[in-house]
């Protein structure tokens, strides 16, 4: 099948430049790239480490975020071809199997990289290569239903980016700490992937996509996402003070607190309000991630 849509003859190099650039998605590189600052920053700090963070950084965000967004657009292509004929492989701007081509290509330079910077951090990158893979492709495609699609979001925007900044630091495997705080905060991310996932309620049902708006209401989806965002943090909040740092814990409850008032707003009108949310409550949820680390940090 082509997906030519509105060009005729072969799209010259930068319009092809400009659509592979928009293929790997910089946009959404920000949530890696944070979570991976926010390890460097537990792992004690970029001093004398500024070519491993500079690389962890670009793994992070333009290759493994880049490769998990070219990958899904190739295996969407179908149905963007319809919904968003104006996306770079639907359009014809990466005619045949160039979108395929650069999800492969990505794939490799990403654990080429990830191989210059460690065991732990080859092993993270390929657990967040697999998994990048597994959410979009057939026949596993854990983005059919909500529940394991969120869980693999959450784990490689910010669990995965996290364990690879302090590794780095660390020089091997994280402290427990670290792993601890990784897997609250991916946990937590399931409840903001929920959220994204309003905006395309009617084209999941129709298209057989389970996410969790589809399959427990927008009403229910909320209020779980809700609750997914904040006992996390509760658990970030006890562990803190168990590790004597009362001014972290303080902080990551303060930023809760105001997450809980937010809350009430969204669920109000949980469709409409998404958004809204994603730019106060999320903001709030990435500063208390940062709060942390500094809090990690200072606790050696």
């Amino acid at each position: 099948m082509s997906y030519a849509g509105s060009m005729t003859g072969k799209p010259g190099p930068a319009i092809m430049a400009t659509a592979a650039l928009e293929l790997l998605k910089p946009i959404t590189w920000f949530a890696p790239m944070w979570a991976f600052g926010c390890g460097i920053v537990a792992g004690g700090g970029p001093a004398g480490h500024w070519r491993a963070t500079l690389l962890g950084v670009a793994l992070a965000g333009p290759l493994v975020c880049g490769t998990s967004q070219a990958v899904n657009d190739w295996f969407d292509r179908h149905v963007d071809a319809l919904n968003e004929p104006k996306r770079p492989i639907p359009s014809g701007r990466l005619p045949g199997q160039t979108g395929l081509l650069m999800a492969c290509v990505w794939t490799l330079l990403s654990a080429l990289v990830a191989a210059t910077l460690g065991p732990v951090v080859l092993a993270a990158a390929a657990v967040g290569l697999v998994l990048a893979w597994a959410y979009s492709a057939p026949p596993v495609r854990l983005k059919r239903n909500g529940w394991w699609g969120n869980a693999a979001c959450g784990l490689c925007y910010e669990g995965l980016p996290w364990v690879t900044g302090a590794a780095i630091m660390q020089h091997g495997a994280p402290t427990w700490p670290n792993l601890m705080m990784a897997l609250l905060y991916s946990i937590g991310a399931h409840g903001i992937m929920t959220l994204n996932d309003f905006k395309s309620v009617a084209g999941d049902q129709q298209m057989g996509i389970r996410s969790l708006p589809v399959q427990l209401g927008v009403g229910g989806a909320a209020r779980l996402a809700c609750v997914v965002m904040a006992v996390p943090q509760l658990g970030v909040i006890a562990l803190l003070l168990f590790l004597h740092h009362p001014l972290g814990a303080g902080f990551v409850a303060a930023v809760l607190a105001l997450q809980f008032w937010l809350m009430r707003t969204l669920l109000a009108d949980p469709r409409a309000r998404a958004p809204w949310y994603n730019g106060t409550g999320t903001t709030l949820y990435v500063l208390g991630m940062l709060g942390v680390a500094f809090a990690l940090r200072a606790g050696g």
